[in-house]
């Protein structure tokens, strides 16, 4: 599993929560929360000129890109499934910048704690994060990205870390089953049993009637698909769904995806690979599970999307904003400029993360009120 939390308590100086333990010292992907209160740190400029992919690149978003860069890993698309989950990720870079340049690490206000939750075949894991208080909280599903193939719960712990802490809910990280161990449609399959199993956990999990889904790019795309799923099987439906530069179509030649086709850390290739690696052919990429857009989206929950301007996705968020209107769905959307795919955990040192987390919270304590 892509255990990006090397060396976490050297680095930043917090007890490292991988194995899931009760703790109310949380572990150090903490770096992402937010940050208002606690950043006096200086990140550095950058080193280099703006790169070609990216001109409207902000000043924070390439110090990231070079950091990561500097790693020499190889191009993702280049590895197999194993090898590419030992490469550093952008969590990698935050971390390591936090860390060089001394950026106070926020307390963390919300515990965690592991659980393993059935699904068809076997189990997968999950993170519980808790808010200080008896509750009950509003409970939030999340599901990381990684294109159905690489990432952990390690690696999106901030954004997870984030949602509890700043809309003061319960919420529960979903590890998936990946390819290509696991093939398409069972991390679709794990992502909405992990929804029902929450709905009868709630009291366990000191949780209301109030359950919302939140995912990131590939997780973004499977939220979506666990609203359908329980609008199509008469189940309650999340009171809000936040789709973060979600995958929603199967269309490699849009927009953005030829603009953005060499961009860092997402690019052509990559979303290439990992569509062969996870889907049986290239033709399941025209189902509606995959690509959103053909979807029937009618009756779904009020929706917060977020695209960022650097990412081969962009045009997949703007074409579901338009679909989703198009069904009658209420939708905030909100495109962030000059920052790269999966820049929404990055608050600590990206402004435009912390814009975005913030618009979030916002959006879900709303629907939680109603």
């Amino acid at each position: 599993m892509y255990k990006m939390m090397i060396a976490c308590t050297a680095l930043l100086a917090v007890a490292c929560n991988s194995a899931d333990t009760p703790t109310t010292t949380g572990d150090s992907s903490n770096v992402n929360s937010d940050t208002s209160k606690t950043v006096t740190g200086k990140l550095p400029d950058p080193k280099g000129p703006k790169p070609e992919w990216a001109p409207s690149i902000h000043p924070e978003m390439q110090v990231v890109m070079e950091k990561l860069a500097s790693y020499n890993a190889k191009p993702i698309e280049t590895l197999t499934p194993v090898e590419a989950r030992k490469n550093p990720t952008p969590t990698t870079a935050v971390m390591d910048l936090v860390s060089e340049n001394k950026i106070p690490v926020p307390a963390p206000m919300a515990d965690t704690t592991g659980t393993d939750i059935p699904v068809a075949g076997g189990s997968i894991h999950a993170r519980i994060y808790s808010p200080k208080g008896d509750g009950p909280f509003p409970v939030i599903v999340y599901y990381h990205g990684g294109g159905w193939v690489i990432a952990d719960l390690d690696t999106y712990d901030a954004s997870a870390r984030g949602l509890a802490e700043q809309a003061n809910a319960v919420v529960v990280s979903v590890h998936y089953r990946q390819a290509p161990e696991f093939k398409f449609p069972t991390a679709h399959n794990d992502a909405f049993a992990a929804y029902q199993w929450v709905w009868k956990n709630l009291q366990t999990l000191k949780g209301d009637s109030m359950v919302a889904v939140v995912g990131e790019s590939a997780g973004g795309n499977m939220a979506a698909n666990v609203s359908i799923m329980a609008r199509d099987k008469k189940l309650p439906l999340p009171v809000r769904q936040v789709l973060i530069y979600p995958v929603a179509n199967n269309d490699m030649n849009s927009p953005s995806y030829q603009e953005y086709a060499a961009a860092k850390p997402l690019n052509k290739p990559m979303m290439e690979w990992f569509s062969k690696t996870y889907l049986p052919s290239m033709a399941t990429a025209a189902d509606p599970r995959i690509a959103l857009v053909k979807a029937n989206l009618k009756g779904l929950p009020p929706t917060t999307l977020i695209t960022a301007e650097i990412d081969p996705l962009m045009s997949d968020g703007e074409m579901l904003r338009d679909k989703l209107k198009e069904a009658g769905v209420d939708v905030n959307y909100k495109n962030y400029e000059g920052v790269t795919h999966e820049f929404y955990g990055m608050a600590i040192i990206v402004p435009e993360a912390k814009q975005a987390q913030a618009l979030v919270a916002a959006d879900l304590k709303a629907s939680f009120k109603k």
